[in-house]
């Protein structure tokens, strides 16, 4: 448990989330970057010797998976929105206190969920 009278991570606890994060961030634009691609390259399934019975239905099912891409491109793109969002609250030295209650958020949260702003306490009331 966290010592109730700590009101904010030390610079090295801040440091050590600072490198997950950026560990984190770097995957995230990596991830982002690929699904960004395949969705700028035209479909490699080589569909143009098949019957155009088949053709309606790959046409359709790219249509779907370029949709799926969207979607995870825009998590991918929030996610990394996030993950910068909490560099500038740990330079700032407010990371990993909770928006609601003002409490240190728990540090085994934060490294689950570094970009977290509420405690478990606060998140599980919103519930």
């Amino acid at each position: 448990m966290e010592n109730p009278t700590k009101t904010r991570y030390s610079d090295n606890e801040l440091q050590e989330f600072k490198e997950l994060i950026q560990g984190k961030l770097r995957m995230a634009r990596e991830e982002f970057l690929d699904l960004t691609n395949s969705l700028s390259s035209p479909n490699s399934n080589g569909t143009e010797d098949t019957s155009g019975t088949y053709k309606t239905l790959e046409d359709g099912s790219a249509t779907m998976e370029k949709e799926q891409l969207n979607q995870l491109a825009a998590r991918q793109k929030k996610f990394i929105d996030n993950l910068e969002a909490a560099l500038v609250r740990i330079e700032n030295k407010t990371y990993g206190i909770c928006r609601e209650t003002g409490k240190l958020i728990q540090k085994e949260r934060l490294r689950a969920v570094p970009h977290a702003t509420l405690s478990m306490e606060a998140k599980l009331k919103q519930a």
